[in-house]
């Protein structure tokens, strides 16, 4: 039976790719409509719509967080060491999910501080990792 560490970095991975299969979607209308010609895209999406900017800026942001994070989670892993992660690493992908949502619906003040909080939680449950799998590990 797979741990909550392994069954979080796949929802994180599978998380990531959604949201790129969202945005290549929507490209790849754009595309067939002829609103935007094959090399009209920016990587950021600057010269699409709000959404689409904030789509690929939730993406980026899971992709920017996939190697720390994922790097704790495979860490966990092949050290035998999942009940460091295990405990919170439903609540980290809940963060995550809940931040990259947050992102694609609004960027009011609220949202936003909403948002930043979602990712403080992923931040403080990555620190508490690092520094129990490091003390595991010596």
């Amino acid at each position: 039976m797979s741990s909550p560490t392994a069954i979080t970095l796949l929802g994180f991975i599978s998380w990531s790719l959604i949201l790129l299969i969202v945005m290549e979607s929507i490209r790849t209308k754009l595309v067939m409509t002829k609103e935007v010609p094959p090399n009209g895209f920016n990587p950021e999406n600057s010269n699409l719509s709000p959404f689409m900017q904030r789509l690929a800026r939730a993406h980026a942001n899971c992709i920017e967080g996939l190697p720390v994070f994922g790097g704790l989670f495979v860490l966990a892993i092949i050290t035998q060491q999942q009940s460091v992660t295990d405990g919170l690493a439903y609540l980290f992908l809940a963060a995550r999910i809940i931040q990259s949502t947050v992102h694609l619906i609004s960027i009011s003040s609220a949202a936003v501080t909403f948002r930043f909080s979602m990712f403080a939680v992923q931040m403080v449950i990555g620190v508490i990792w690092c520094f129990t799998l490091f003390n595991a590990l010596m």
